[in-house]
């Protein structure tokens, strides 16, 4: 069976492959290249990511559609920004990202991949250090978005108010 193409058919199939390429990757996929580049898993950071930024010194800040919860190996709270020192293998002094430990909220300090090889992630949330299979953060995570009634958690990381949205 031979496929025979019109010159109008042609004509728009070149179109929409050129509109492909150049139209920007969403910022959920570009912060995953990101990521990957490196030496990071690219699911660190939820689906909802609206935007990120990183300047020439290395901070990196992630702007979300809103406060949200997901999960990893346990529950997570990501705020509508979240920010970080970017190097090769870490995110280092984490702001905006707390994890559920034991029914208390921690804020996470920094996530860090020393040896990519040993398929371990290091999560640095103060008080102790959790080894985890990168596996877990291949994707980005779906996040489900919270309504928040006041801060998602104080400076000592307890949980305040919230309420998960149906």
């Amino acid at each position: 069976m031979t496929l025979t193409l019109t010159l109008t058919q042609k004509s728009i199939f070149i179109l929409l492959l050129t509109l492909s390429l150049l139209l920007p990757p969403t910022a959920t996929s570009s912060l995953k290249n990101l990521l990957e580049s490196r030496g990071l898993p690219g699911g660190l950071f939820p689906e909802n990511v609206k935007s990120y930024n990183l300047d020439q010194n290395g901070r990196l800040e992630v702007y979300l559609e809103g406060p949200c919860m997901a999960k990893f190996d346990t529950r997570v709270l990501f705020d509508s920004v979240v920010r970080a020192n970017l190097s090769y293998g870490g995110l280092v002094g984490l702001e905006g990202l707390t994890q559920e430990e034991l029914f208390l909220w921690l804020p996470v300090k920094g996530i860090i991949v020393n040896d990519p090889s040993s398929g371990l992630i290091l999560i640095d949330i103060g008080l102790a250090r959790k080894q985890l299979s990168l596996s877990l953060f291949e994707d980005p995570p779906v996040c489900k978005h919270i309504q928040v009634e006041g801060d998602l958690v104080d400076k000592a990381g307890r949980k305040l108010g919230f309420q998960v949205q149906r």
